[in-house]
């Protein structure tokens, strides 16, 4: 018996999955975290991993570990699963990826997540900013973090950001750390609320508490538009200027041509 339309197109959509698996050509998940991957000590955390249509299962693995955490999408369109944490401990911090599996084989590996678990250092760092708090476009504004005890590195956390928190090696200052974070030129995505955090070499997924939050305002007044908004200005007021001298000088002819015709009608001029 033939076979009917339906199976083969079944099988070969099957074919050519196995083929695609076979042959690589699935791209690698995408992992993130929510809130943020800086999460402070015993708050929860959820890891996401999203891949193709239709994925059958998913992993989440912790670099050092050799136990993956697998997971099955658990609604349509079965593209993404969640690795939820209720309450984040060291032991959680380091380096995480995630794979799909559809079709026949596990796909490549996403890109690395860090999880950063913040509180585990006492103190906490200080944050300026130069030139100050409200910039235009175009500038160039360095945040500096700064502290007084020994640190490594100095994170630099974006309140909301789907990228990765900055970080940057310390400077000894006299004896006072410190890290000089450059965003050159500020645009508009720059604006938001920054906080910072210090970390050792010997755990670098281990940070401090967080300094104060520092809240940068980026406007869209640059020097460009500003010499144009005042250009702009200048005309507006120079057509004003002769708008008004237009009006005057036609009041005043109207003005004169009626005080001839009177003088021109009036009895003493009449033969």
């Amino acid at each position: 018996m033939a076979p009917t339309l339906p199976a083969l197109l079944c099988l070969g959509l099957s074919v050519g999955l196995r083929t695609q698996v076979q042959a690589g050509t699935f791209r690698k998940p995408i992992i993130w975290a929510e809130p943020s991957s800086v999460v402070p000590s015993g708050s929860p955390v959820t890891i996401w991993c999203q891949g193709p249509l239709h994925a059958k299962s998913f992993s989440l693995k912790k670099e050092g570990s050799s136990a993956p955490w697998n997971i099955h999408p658990p609604l349509e369109p079965w593209d993404k699963a969640s690795f939820s944490i209720r309450h984040v401990t060291e032991q959680q911090a380091g380096r995480y990826h995630c794979s799909h599996f559809i079709g026949v084989n596990w796909s490549e590996p996403s890109e690395t997540l860090e999880l950063l678990v913040a509180g585990r250092l006492g103190d906490r760092p200080s944050l300026s900013v130069r030139p100050g708090l409200s910039v235009a476009q175009g500038e160039t504004v360095t945040l500096l973090c700064q502290s007084g005890n020994r640190t490594d590195t100095f994170l630099l956390s974006k309140e909301g950001a789907a990228h990765r928190p900055m970080r940057l090696r310390s400077q000894d200052q006299d004896g006072r750390y410190q890290a000089e974070f450059s965003l050159n030129p500020v645009t508009s995505a720059h604006g938001g609320t920054y906080r910072c955090y210090r970390s050792l070499s010997t755990d670098p997924y281990l940070l401090s508490q967080p300094s104060e939050p520092l809240a940068l305002v980026v406007s869209d007044y640059t020097v460009q538009n500003l010499i144009r908004v005042g250009l702009a200005a200048s005309v507006l007021l120079l057509l004003g200027i002769l708008l008004c001298r237009a009006r005057r000088d036609h009041r005043e002819a109207r003005e004169a041509a009626r005080r001839n015709r009177m003088m021109w009608t009036s009895p003493g001029f009449q033969s």
